[in-house]
């Protein structure tokens, strides 16, 4: 009795190397894999007609062509064998029908395909976006062998027009990893984003990013609209109505909170000064935190991690919830709502050394030896009409469930 093949999967296909001559590996009913010594991997069908063994019919490329396509094929055509006629010419149809990877932008769908699905939810949704938001329109349409150097800079060079240098070095970062699949997959023999250095793309500057009135108010309604655990959401709303650092927030512990006095002591060990900060928390901080107190799994710490162990979340953790999220707010980061806040509030024409104090800043001068509860109540006045704002803010185009979060709260 012959010896039936083992059924193929995915995993046993990706461990399959190449070796010195191509060899071929059944998965049964006349389908086999044909692995050659460039390492591409081909899917093949054997049968005989009339008796006698006929060449072996091409079905495709794994893995444009999948397990799953390439098995559906090789039924179909065994039952074109079974009524006596070759399947070759069926074979050179399907073949043609199938999606050429010539352009960009059919490649770069070939790719995320193959290459994005054991990646966080994330990182696809960022790939996909630099794709769709810039690549594609620019050379999607374009040949692959013929995308130079020169379109990847221009491209970078849009987003950085846009206010967006590190998204422009994410995008140069994207093309590049698609060129170096389809090297791999001999496509292509040259990496035209290799060729653009990532320090000509993105340098080291200065940032001076202030979100609008009315950008704030859409990050914050695209926080509350997303997938991401409330937590994060409290944190990322809570990062701008108190104003802090970001790593002053992740790593608050609940015994530095005096809620019933609306007050936040945050120790000197946690400060970049070195000197015990008050913030003095307005309403809708206060609500925030008495909900998280409510539901919280930690006892020591207010935003912990969900991995078991009682420690606070990591400090990538905010920055890739802001990423994943679906918004057309130009790039910005998580520190960049400091200084939002301490602009809007000296547009309202609030008192500088009260938002300076706010901030964490140190005053300069005779004014700097002051103690730390100076400028309380201005400083308790300026945080609730930040909040007030907003709040404003997130209402002019609220079409989410946010929390009842206003003064009365």
């Amino acid at each position: 009795m012959p010896k039936l093949a083992t059924p193929l999967n995915d995993t046993r296909i990706k461990a399959l190397k190449p070796k010195a001559n191509r060899y071929a590996v059944s998965d049964g009913g006349g389908l086999v894999l044909e692995v050659m010594a460039s390492g591409s991997k081909i899917w093949r069908y054997r049968y005989s007609l009339h008796g006698k063994q006929q060449p072996v019919v091409t079905i495709g490329e794994y893995p444009a062509t999948s397990l799953m396509a390439a098995r559906e094929r090789a039924r179909r055509y065994a039952e074109i064998v079974a009524g006596g006629v070759s399947p070759m010419a069926d074979a050179k149809k399907d073949r043609g029908a199938e999606k050429s990877l010539n352009t960009v932008r059919d490649f770069g769908a070939y790719w995320t395909e193959q290459q994005m699905s054991d990646k966080s939810d994330e990182y696809r949704r960022t790939t996909n976006r630099a794709l769709e938001k810039d690549v594609y329109p620019a050379i999607g349409n374009k040949p692959l062998p013929d995308v130079t150097p020169g379109d990847v800079l221009a491209i970078c060079d849009r987003i950085k027009k846009r206010g967006s240098p590190k998204m422009a070095l994410h995008t140069r970062n994207v093309i590049k990893r698609m060129f170096e699949y389809a090297i791999a997959r001999q496509f292509v023999t040259i990496n035209p984003a290799a060729a653009v250095v990532a320090r000509f793309v993105a340098t080291q500057e200065s940032r001076d990013r202030v979100l609008s009135p009315e950008e704030l108010g859409r990050v914050l309604r695209a926080v509350y609209a997303s997938s991401i655990r409330r937590p994060l959401k409290l944190a990322i709303h809570l990062l701008v109505l108190t104003m802090v650092r970001k790593s002053e927030l992740i790593e608050a512990r609940w015994n530095e909170f005096n809620l019933d006095e609306g007050i936040w002591r945050i120790p000197a060990e946690r400060m970049k000064k070195d000197r015990e900060h008050w913030v003095y928390l307005a309403p809708q901080a206060i609500a925030m935190l008495r909900e998280l107190h409510e539901g919280r799994t930690s006892q020591e710490y207010v935003f912990p991690t969900v991995r078991g162990t009682d420690r606070p979340i990591a400090k990538s953790t905010l920055n890739q919830a802001i990423r994943a999220l679906d918004m057309e707010v130009q790039h910005f980061v998580l520190h960049d709502f400091r200084r939002t806040a301490s602009t809007h509030l000296h547009e309202m024409g609030q008192s500088s050394d009260a938002i300076e104090k706010a901030l964490a800043h140190t005053i300069k001068g005779i004014k700097g030896v002051y103690n730390r509860a100076e400028y309380a109540d201005e400083r308790r006045r300026i945080l609730q009409l930040w909040a007030e704002f907003v709040d404003g803010q997130i209402d002019e185009g609220r079409k989410v469930v946010i929390g009842k979060f206003g003064s009365a709260a």
